[in-house]
């Protein structure tokens, strides 16, 4: 069973910065996608093909990087210039062909 373990949300003032980490517990390099998502409705925030292509959702363009390092099979969302709106539980997703895993969620506070 694949696990994905996030973790680096935490409580930050607007305009911050954090960067999550989603740990898997075997080779990315097998997934064909990882991504971020957000709520519980599971929002879409960015997600990273196996070849690298990135994509973003048009509300954190230019403020959130999505990454990943094979080496250390972990996936990142370096998080910049944060706003209250960006406040929420942040999941990670993994996607290795049928299959679709989620991670537990790691806390993001945004205070204004």
């Amino acid at each position: 069973q694949v696990q994905l373990v996030e973790s680096g949300g935490g409580l930050v003032q607007a305009g911050g910065s954090l960067r999550l980490s989603c740990a898997a517990s075997l080779s990315i390099a097998g997934f064909n996608s990882m991504g971020w998502y957000r709520g519980e409705q599971r929002e879409s925030v960015a997600s990273i093909t196996n070849g690298g292509t990135t994509n973003d959702v048009d509300s954190v363009k230019g403020r959130f990087t999505i990454s990943r390092d094979t080496a250390k099979n972990t996936a990142y969302l370096q998080m910049n210039s944060l706003k209250p709106e960006d406040t929420g539980t942040y999941y990670c997703h993994a996607a290795q062909n049928i299959s679709r895993y989620w991670g537990q969620g790691t806390q993001v506070t945004v205070s204004s």
